[in-house]
């Protein structure tokens, strides 16, 4: 009896076997391919390799964005859903709240793939890694690291989370310092730990490095001083530009409110715009030199013709263009120095209806810079209207067209280099590549229009703040009134100085813009322009360009 029953388990045992064994011989034969589906989904996996960006540097070889390996956490809906425990531990680790993870769980639904949170430091990440929960994995990514934050945050600007650049440099010229991710194929274990590289698709092609015109040291000037400006004057914003006058490279470029690309949190929209590429005002007084120019090519005027400015104002047609005071009568040189609205108007309306039109047209205002950055405007100066009269007389001062401060520090490397425009560049210029360009003005002409530039910032001129002791600086004030909804608006100004140093050999072109002050001082004399003075007395000491001021170096010799 006891032997039966041995006979029959062992008898029941191979049938068992031999079924198992058939139905594993079936399914091999009918089902390979299905099985094979579905072991690999849950096993083998395409994993993503991350292309490194581009490194943006300064001239000098600085830093000025770079990317930092982090790690991401993602899940996979579809297989595992997480219980209460594991999103509670999970959401302590991640710091945010237990409800809103699970939230956003809940509404996943069947998703395959599912980010639970991006750019975590390596020691947050390991903290995850320590939970072992079952289907929430990591992967490596980069994260955008700005060491200059808010100094450069215009220009450079700033990449979203999955590093596609989204404003400035890193917009502009994404293509470039976007790499090419690769992929590979991986056998996974349950824990989502990769055991083994079953193939690598495609090797990770790095984005190309990136060396901008900006002088970072430079460009750290120019921030604190016009931040100071905007908040010592109770301004709504501000902006600088400084080019390099022999090569038309940006050696600086700033905006006061600006941001930090680091934590875009903290930051708003507003402070975002790179104002001084993308917003455009009337450039007021500081258009006089072009007008000085228009007067000298047209063979009627030297820079010690006279005019008569008695009693101080003149009427157009309906409207009256006066001058703060009755100047009497003033050579070209001193109406420039004293920025006179009325011999500026009578000078323009003695040369030929296009004259001072078409030296403004020839010095590149209202036409696009080119420098790629995102948002560049264009500007306005219209030919619409040079038959009136009062047209052309308020052109001559800097109503009438629009400009960017971009815009104007072209024009004035124009006046700085002997009458030859230079393409603005925001990328460091080959030093063995020299840049050339075809005079529009006749160089003995800019000279002479430098030369009278000089008397506004000497003691009797707009902007005497502006000088910068050892070195001879020429520049020009200028205030315009905005538009408001009822014409133009008394109350609200901009304030701009434009200069250039030293003269005697032209190395930096500067535009202060300071937009709507509501301090004391007004005018572009007494707001932009000691900005330009302590800016260039610093960045000429900062390059090594040797004083030029003769007076001063002999005095200093004796």
């Amino acid at each position: 009896m006891k032997a039966w029953r041995h006979y029959a388990v062992v008898i029941l045992f191979l049938l068992g076997c031999s079924g198992v064994a058939a139905r594993v011989v079936y399914l091999n034969i009918t089902e390979r391919a299905f099985l094979q589906e579905q072991g690999d989904a849950r096993a083998v996996r395409a994993q993503t390799l991350p292309a490194y960006r581009g490194v943006i540097y300064d001239r000098n070889g600085e830093p000025l964005a770079i990317s930092t390996p982090t790690m991401a956490v993602w899940t996979d809906p579809s297989l595992v859903r997480l219980d209460g425990e594991s999103v509670a531990a999970l959401a302590g680790v991640l710091g945010v709240p237990a409800r809103e993870l699970q939230q956003q769980l809940d509404a996943a639904g069947r998703r395959e793939f599912l980010y639970l949170a991006r750019r975590l430091p390596w020691e947050q990440a390991q903290r995850v890694k320590a939970l072992e929960l079952k289907g929430v994995y990591l992967q490596r990514e980069y994260r955008r690291y700005y060491p200059a934050a808010e100094i450069a945050a215009h220009v450079v600007g700033v990449t979203d989370v999955d590093e596609a650049g989204i404003e400035g440099v890193e917009l502009a010229f994404d293509d470039r310092l976007r790499g090419q991710h690769g992929r590979k194929v991986v056998l996974q274990d349950r824990r989502g730990e990769v055991i083994k590289d079953l193939e690598f698709v495609r090797a990770p092609r790095f984005g190309s490095d990136m060396h901008l015109s900006l002088d970072l040291r430079l460009q750290y000037l120019a921030y604190r001083e016009i931040k100071a400006a905007v908040l010592a004057n109770g301004a709504r914003s501000g902006s600088l530009v400084m080019l390099d006058a022999h090569t038309g490279e940006v050696l600086a470029m700033v905006n006061e409110p600006s941001y930090n690309p680091n934590d875009l949190s903290s930051g708003t929209r507003e402070g975002m715009r790179n104002r001084a590429v993308t917003d455009t005002y009337e450039p007021g007084s500081t258009m006089k030199p072009f007008t000085a120019l228009a007067a000298l090519e047209s063979g009627a005027y030297s820079p010690t013709t006279e005019i008569d400015t008695s009693p101080g104002y003149f009427s157009v047609g309906r409207k009256l263009i006066q001058d703060t005071g009755n100047l009497g009568t003033v050579s070209l040189t001193r109406a420039l120095q004293k920025s006179s609205q009325v011999a500026f108007a009578k000078v323009a309306l003695t040369l030929p209806d296009r004259a001072v039109f078409d030296v403004m047209n020839r010095a590149g205002l209202g036409q696009f810079v080119g420098t790629g950055l995102p948002g560049e405007a264009a500007g306005s100066l219209s030919e619409w209207g040079l038959d009136k009269p009062i047209v052309r007389a308020t052109l001559a001062y800097g109503y009438g067209l629009a400009v960017s401060p971009l815009q104007l520090a072209r024009a004035y490397v124009t006046l700085a280099n002997d009458g030859v425009p230079l393409p603005v560049s925001i990328l460091k210029h080959d030093p063995d590549a020299p840049v050339t360009g075809t005079p529009v003005f006749a160089a003995e002409q800019t000279r002479a229009v430098l030369h009278m530039m000089e008397a506004v910032t000497e003691k009797n001129g707009t902007a005497p703040r502006a000088s910068v002791a050892g070195y001879r600086v020429a520049g020009k004030t200028g205030t315009a009134r905005k538009v408001g909804a009822a014409g133009y608006d008394d109350e609200r100004h901009v304030t701009l100085f434009a200069g250039i140093a030293p003269v005697s050999n032209p190395r930096l072109v500067m535009v202060v813009v300071i937009n709507e002050p509501a301090g004391a001082a007004q005018g572009g004399g007494g707001v932009a322009a000691p900005v330009f003075g302590r800016v260039a007395a610093r960045a000429l000491r900062v390059l090594g360009e040797p004083p030029d001021d003769l007076l001063l170096a002999e005095g200093a010799g004796r």
